[in-house]
């Protein structure tokens, strides 16, 4: 690591905790040259996950685009963005414990359908509206039936 006063490259590492959300580490590190002491921060660098859509085009997983989706579906409903933004975290964790980086888009839409059953039915019925395309009202009446059911 180089020194940022005297670019020296050997320091030394004084202090090493990890940060309050446990996803970096910060180390204090002091110049084996200068003495100065700076503070630098650690984490994991994630490979980006690669969402392959219908069409077969591939694009990167934006965490936004799947919030906006499900922020939209939660519209009007009694459910605090806390709740929203840790069931995208758990879609997301979902998603990054898979062995491949390319996921279709189907399998997202059936891990978000899935979770969001479990908070709240009626903002599933409003995502699953979109995501499965419903053509008629006979077939939103099928997955209505479904959910009825459970």
């Amino acid at each position: 690591m180089k020194c940022p006063y005297c670019n020296f490259e050997e320091t030394q590492v004084i202090d090493t905790r990890d940060t309050e959300n446990l996803e970096s580490t910060r180390r204090r590190r002091e110049c084996i040259k200068c003495k100065k002491r700076f503070t630098t921060y650690e984490r994991v660098e994630e490979a980006d996950i690669v969402v392959v859509k219908k069409d077969g085009k591939r694009e990167r997983f934006e965490r936004q685009k799947l919030l906006n989706g499900i922020i939209k579906a939660c519209e009007k409903r009694s459910i605090p963005l806390e709740k929203i933004e840790k069931l995208v975290d758990a879609i997301e964790s979902d998603l990054r414990k898979r062995d491949s980086v390319e996921i279709d888009s189907k399998t997202i839409g059936r891990i978000t359908m899935r979770k969001l059953r479990s908070l709240d039915k009626v903002a599933f019925l409003r995502f699953a509206s979109v995501y499965l395309e419903f053509e008629d009202i006979a077939r939103f009446e099928e997955e209505l039936d479904k959910l009825q059911k459970k």
